[in-house]
């Protein structure tokens, strides 16, 4: 599914200016239909399974028990 550069600014959550430079820079791929670019959605699937499983490692490392502050003997 192709989205205009207004719709692939919304469904990443990200300015319309930032979206057009981050495709004349070539970080987006996108097709020039002659009036307009247009985006193929699909690109996209992979960051967010990939910021998925960020958030996930996020709160299983903040879940994760504090460990018992061990006692340090100062022997000098």
């Amino acid at each position: 599914m192709y989205r205009t550069i207004e719709e692939t600014a919304r469904y990443l959550e990200l300015p319309e200016d930032y979206v057009y430079s981050c495709i004349v820079s070539g970080k987006i791929r996108a097709v020039h239909d002659g009036e307009q670019f247009l985006v193929n959605a699909d690109q996209f699937n992979l960051y967010w399974e990939q910021l998925e499983q960020y958030q996930q490692q996020i709160q299983q490392f903040l879940s994760e028990p504090v460990p018992a502050d061990p006692v340090i003997n100062d022997e000098d």
